[in-house]
């Protein structure tokens, strides 16, 4: 043996884990090596352990990272999803929309219904399910988030605002509803859809039948042509029936 080895200190197991960062695989390596004893676990099934524990502590801390990041205004399932109360709800159609093929194809979800029919709530379980998928979400309040863009372009920022939208992979824009835009807001939502275009998925719920549309915009000719990008690639989930609020509130009492 080298002089130059005997100088090197020993380095413990733990140490060199907590170097290259294996956090799970420090936390737990002393029960595999227990169960390994036990069990007379070979070299290769051993270290396929290790690995896993190792990889999906990883994944699991990416997807609540992802899951914060993504500014959900409340943990909402398709699981609790409650079919029976609105037979309206396509849930073929969910369940369609659950496996993200959408994503990869390119295409848009756009959910049309009155208040308290499940409009927000299937669009925050899509997008949890994009999250656990390892996918960056940004779920946004169409009036503050028009509101953000314009404080954007006021302040100078907005290139910036627009490169790091374009890093989302799937953008929700919830309650396209309630507001009356004027010809800037107008321009930075045709420039977010324009930029999404057959390259990252959008999500919009809204009350308003897509034939009603120009009462959000200056006019038809803008409704136009932001509907065209929109319903290019785009399925449309169409609800009616009663407040789902409303249920709740009358089972209260």
């Amino acid at each position: 043996m080298s002089r130059y080895a005997l100088e090197q200190p020993v380095v413990s197991i733990e140490d060199m884990m907590k170097k290259f960062k294996l956090v799970d695989m420090r936390e737990n390596y002393q029960d595999i090596i227990c169960e390994a004893r036990k069990t007379s676990m070979d070299y290769e099934d051993f270290l396929r352990k290790l690995l896993e524990i190792e990889m999906d502590g990883k994944m699991s801390r990416r997807q609540s990272k992802l899951t914060t990041e993504a500014q959900f205004e409340g943990l909402k399932y398709l699981e609790d999803i409650d079919y029976s109360f609105n037979p309206s709800i396509d849930k073929s159609k969910i369940d369609e929309l659950a496996t993200l093929s959408f994503m990869d194809a390119h295409e848009n979800v756009l959910i049309i219904g009155p208040p308290g029919v499940g409009k927000s709530m299937i669009a925050t379980g899509i997008g949890i399910k994009a999250c656990s998928a390892g996918h960056k979400v940004l779920f946004a309040n169409a009036k503050e988030f028009l509101d953000q863009l314009c404080e954007a372009a006021q302040d100078g920022t907005l290139k910036q605002t627009l490169i790091e939208l374009d890093k989302i992979r799937l953008l929700i824009v919830d309650e396209l509803s309630y507001i009356k835009m004027d010809k800037e807001r107008e321009s930075l939502f045709f420039q977010v859809i324009r930029r999404r275009y057959e390259k990252n998925p959008l999500i919009i719920t809204t009350n308003l039948p897509v034939g009603r549309w120009d009462e959000l915009f200056t006019g038809k000719l803008a409704a136009t042509a932001i509907l065209d990008r929109l319903m290019h690639h785009c399925h449309v989930l169409s609800i009616t029936g009663d407040s789902y609020r409303i249920k709740k509130n009358n089972s209260v009492k």
